[in-house]
């Protein structure tokens, strides 16, 4: 790990290393000196910089790196929270509520609770987004356990749907 950075420890968030084998979570101080946490999930990186944890439940904000051509997860809708997602670098695709919509540096899409959405990175390079979400209910910890269970290889997909519906997200049948 770099300067500043350290791993996660289960006094921050109930879990230890030993919980996820091959999943490599790291934080970071963000300019608050707050621990910013970064999670890898395939061809898709996060950065947690607040999460319901450190906003009373307001937001859960994080960038999220997307690799182009990668794996993405399947449409969803969230049950309990809006998310506006803005374009820091590149461009993604953002299908919401059957409209597609390219997200580049500057743009910014607006998904309400309970709208079916999903995205794409086919643009041949990487893409950042800002992530917000309102209220703070998801947080880091589904990240997590997602990026536990597809370390291994090929994920199941009924262990994928159990652990989405758990944290409020609902997979869509495309």
């Amino acid at each position: 790990m770099g300067t500043g950075e350290q791993a996660i420890h289960s006094e921050n968030n109930g879990l230890s290393g030993a919980d996820f084998p091959g999943c490599i979570v790291v934080a970071r101080k963000n300019k608050d000196g707050k621990m910013a946490e970064t999670i890898n999930i395939g061809s898709i990186t996060l950065r947690f910089l607040r999460s319901k944890h450190d906003t009373g439940g307001s937001l859960d904000m994080f960038e999220m790196d997307v690799q182009p051509d990668g794996r993405m997860p399947v449409p969803h809708y969230h049950r309990d929270w809006d998310e506006v997602v803005y374009g820091l670098a590149g461009t993604l695709v953002f299908t919401v509520d059957g409209h597609a919509t390219a997200i580049g540096p500057g743009d910014s899409a607006f998904v309400p609770r309970g709208i079916v959405h999903g995205f794409a990175n086919s643009s041949g390079a990487p893409a950042t987004v800002l992530s917000v979400l309102t209220p703070g209910v998801l947080g880091p910890e589904y990240f997590r356990e997602f990026a536990a269970h597809v370390v291994g290889g090929t994920p199941d997909p009924a262990v994928m749907r159990e652990i989405m519906l758990r944290h409020g997200l609902v997979p869509v049948p495309g």
